[in-house]
């Protein structure tokens, strides 16, 4: 990209966003949460809008493709019309001509098309913003299908990316909204993400990995990947034939029930979160398929997040507890998972949490729908709104949830997803606490104990001996930048101000008795000197301290969050 289109793509890249921003698709920090929750969205969006801003992302290509996905999982960012525009977005586009797929095919697995399959599919079964699908078979009679990069994708997300680096970091220095949220923050993690997605030997990996931790689910199937004919560019797995959950005939729901499947299928991805840490994060229709034995087949894992082991045990206590109804329980934890901000209303957004679950436990076997997914991204919004920026983390399994609970509403549409959910967890809990009781973890427990045993005597005698010598000290870290220290400064500064100013003031009483030398209003010139200098720092301390009072009392007359 030479500099001329850099800085046309700057220009489109900068108006677009300012555009939306003045249309207000990141207005949702400036209104208060039940004036939100009141809101007429018509009022402040016009009708066509969200669809003229999904429109005009996708004509961006394809990073701002990916940008729409990450952002159809933010609610406390994007207002809800929006969100409904942004999840029907169409990650397809028209598709390369096949003779570059030939090309990038060949080049990758060094071998000649004709030479290593029997048959080579030129049309393609899909095509997206990333890769496109062909179909093909193996000299052996095994049937697959290829996922092949598109040409200088990579190159294109790159220098997307450093585009909407740059822009983030102004709007984190100039804007609110931007300190808020972190916009850099948030770029540098869609830019881990794509890394990830356009790597299809993690593809890989991630296939092999679920399909082993699903294989006690009988009614699930993942297709395996092929390694001799997978490369960071060309992924080649085992082809599932079968139809889109949304598309089974009715015929077909009567004579084969789904009821199992859907169960299994929520379980399954209760497992993947809180037992291996896996968060598949776009699990929606288009990716599960109903194969002809009746089986779920799963595929498209290029998007999976990793949750960190007291992530996902945090997360699952948040879950369990919003679904006993305990929101104490949920605001203590979604505080302490989220980054509070300097203008954080803890006890405001304690109580919204509350209300919040309350709701969700209250709608229960009502004709309202408040399912898990919602309550997650609804922790996310109010979060933000009382000025607590909310982990990705949740914001990934509140849209996991929710696009879970599309593909099994759509298997099953009696299932009942909360007393599944519910009963699954409370026995992924009942197993990680025998876990904790394992030979292995008992012994290691035992060593620490053992260690403490024999070190516990020198630690006592060398307390004992420091407090006989009074050599006993104690640090506070981080005094020099707490308020303390600083209202001493200032305070001390004041001070010093004003023993300088009483200084000026006697030095000018004791020079106005001199004779000789020039005058200046009467007065000898350094005499004079000194009452302006006096008269000069006494006015600063002065509006120093009634601008520093009234801040003090303004904070004091402010009612509580």
């Amino acid at each position: 990209m030479n500099e001329t289109t850099r800085l046309s793509r700057y220009a489109r890249i900068g108006a677009f966003l300012l555009r939306y921003r003045k249309a207000g698709l990141f207005s949702g920090l400036d209104l208060d949460i039940q004036e939100a929750a009141l809101a007429d969205e018509g009022e402040a969006i016009k009708p066509g809008q969200p669809e003229q801003f999904v429109d005009e992302l996708e004509a961006l290509g394809p990073t701002f493709i990916k940008v729409g996905q990450a952002l159809s999982t933010r609610p406390d960012m994007v207002p809800a019309p929006y969100i409904a525009a942004l999840e029907r977005m169409q990650d397809d586009v028209a598709p390369v001509p096949v003779a570059e797929i030939r090309k990038i095919v060949e080049a990758e697995l060094r071998v000649r098309i004709g030479t290593l399959f029997a048959h080579f599919d030129d049309e393609p079964l899909a095509a997206g913003s990333v890769a496109q699908v062909h179909a093909a078979m193996l000299r052996d009679g095994r049937q697959v299908v290829l996922k092949v990069q598109r040409p200088h994708i990579a190159q294109t997300l790159r220098e997307d990316l450093a585009i909407l680096e740059k822009l983030a970091g102004a709007a984190d220095r100039l804007t609110d909204v931007g300190r808020r949220y972190g916009f850099a923050g948030l770029v540098n993690e869609l830019r881990h993400s794509l890394a990830s997605e356009i790597n299809f030997e993690l593809e890989a990996e991630n296939l092999r990995r679920f399909a082993e931790n699903l294989r006690g689910y009988d009614h699930l199937h993942v297709p395996l990947p092929l390694d001799d004919l997978t490369t960071t560019r060309v992924l080649t797995m085992q082809r599932v034939r079968g139809i889109k959950v949304t598309h089974v005939p009715p015929l077909r729901r009567i004579e084969h029930p789904l009821h199992e499947q859907a169960r299994e299928l929520l379980r399954a991805y209760l497992d993947q979160v809180f037992v291996h840490g896996l968060v598949h994060a776009d699990p929606h229709p288009g990716n599960v398929l109903l194969m002809d034995d009746n089986r779920l087949a799963l595929f498209d894992l290029g998007m999976v997040a990793r949750l960190a082991p007291r992530t996902r045990h945090q997360l699952l206590k948040l879950m369990l507890g919003a679904i006993s109804g305990n929101g104490d329980q949920v605001g203590e934890i979604s505080e302490s998972l989220g980054t509070p901000l300097e203008d954080f209303r803890h006890t405001l957004y304690r109580r919204q949490v509350e209300q919040l679950v309350a709701s969700y436990v209250g709608l229960h076997n009502s004709s309202k729908q408040f399912s898990e997914g919602r309550l997650v991204l609804e922790l996310a919004r109010v979060g933000a709104a009382c000025g607590l920026r909310p982990p990705p983390e949740l914001s990934i399994l509140g849209k996991t949830l929710l696009n879970l609970e599309a593909v099994t509403g759509a298997l099953d549409p009696t299932i009942d997803t909360r007393r599944v959910v519910e009963q699954h967890l409370q026995q992924v809990l009942r197993r990680q606490a025998l876990g904790s009781l394992s030979p292995a973890n008992i012994a290691s427990e035992w060593l620490d104990l053992q260690e403490l045993a024999r070190h516990t005597p020198q630690h006592v005698a060398s307390i004992m001996r420091t407090l006989a010598e009074n050599r006993l000290r104690i640090r506070v870290d981080g005094l020099e930048e707490s308020h303390m220290m600083e209202s001493l400064q200032k305070i001390a500064n004041r001070i010093s101000a004003g023993v300088i100013v009483a200084a000026l003031v006697i030095g000018a009483a004791l020079t106005a008795r001199m004779q000789d030398g020039p005058r200046l209003f009467g007065l000898p010139v350094l005499s004079t000197l000194f009452i302006i200098a006096a008269g000069v720092l006494g006015l600063g301390l002065i509006v120093s301290a009634l601008r520093r009072d009234g801040k003090v009392e303004r904070a004091a007359n402010r009612p509580p969050d």
